[in-house]
């Protein structure tokens, strides 16, 4: 089973922030939450600032894993796990390196938007209000129990 990580990365304005696969892409133009696979030497909070860094040019500043699925794609040889984190960054600029298009959404207007069959529980506890990435990292942080604190963090 292969690992991916995924970042939901909640503004100010309770807008999230959500990227569009390029046409040339597997999944093509579908839209997902900003991540990638975790290496075989990585933990998964390194994986996701690793990725961040990449898609985004962005600094991972805090992380804390809100839900895990498990998806197997048609045409994929294996299942993956993919691990969702609430996630902080320290830009407020980002450069869409990796994606057609990016998109900071209100999280009612997920539903409006194609995205990968593996996001749509995801998405419907945002959506309702059941899960609200700032206030997980906020209440973390308070607790001390926040995971991953950047690339220096493991």
């Amino acid at each position: 089973m292969r690992t991916v990580v995924a970042a939901v990365i909640e503004r100010s304005d309770r807008r999230l922030l959500i990227g569009q696969r390029r046409k040339n892409d597997t999944s093509s133009l579908k839209w997902e939450f900003p991540g990638g696979k975790v290496r075989d030497s990585e933990s998964p909070e390194i994986a996701l600032a690793r990725e961040l860094q990449e898609e985004l040019g962005v600094t991972l500043v805090r992380s804390v894993e809100i839900g895990r699925v498990h998806h197997h794609y048609a045409g994929t040889p294996e299942e993956l796990e993919i691990r969702f984190f609430a996630a902080a960054i320290a830009e407020s600029d980002l450069v869409p390196y990796e994606f057609e298009k990016i998109a900071w959404v209100l999280p009612k207007e997920l539903g409006e938007y194609d995205f990968l069959a593996a996001n749509r529980e995801l998405i419907a506890q945002l959506a309702t209000g059941r899960i609200k990435p700032a206030e997980i990292l906020e209440d973390a942080g308070k607790t001390g129990s926040s995971q991953g604190q950047g690339p220096a963090a493991g």
